[in-house]
């Protein structure tokens, strides 16, 4: 069963920086987006960028500016650069990796997050 790991999360002041990674354990073929997505206690599950192969990143409206995502297809990896960190941007962070199958069918791989506290 491949795995999602993440790493590079913590704590930093405000203004400060951090970068996340996810890597897949194992070989997952046919990666069509990677993306990150962050939850924040009592809030719902929201995205924060996504990148699709061969596309042009999206990002959510709070990061945008701030946040970069980049990803590593022959290692199976994606980042998350993060700039200008405020408190709000507290959260737990999940990478995302959606494949296909052979017959087109999508197969969706979590990580198990990583915490990202932000504060003085």
């Amino acid at each position: 069963q491949v795995q999602l790991v993440e790493s590079g999360g913590g704590l930093v002041q405000p203004g400060g920086s951090l970068r996340l990674s996810c890597a897949a354990s194992g070989k997952i073929v046919r990666i069509n987006t990677m993306a990150w997505f962050r939850q924040a206690p009592g809030n719902q599950r929201e995205l924060v960028a996504e990148l699709p192969s061969g596309g042009s990143a999206e990002y959510g409206d709070s990061v945008k500016g701030r946040f970069t995502i980049s990803r590593d297809n022959g290692n199976n990896t994606v980042y998350l650069r993060m700039n200008s960190l405020k408190p709000e941007d507290t959260a737990v962070y999940y990478c995302y990796f959606q494949s296909k199958t052979t017959l087109g069918i999508p197969r969706d791989y979590w990580g198990q997050g990583t915490q990202v506290t932000v504060s003085s």
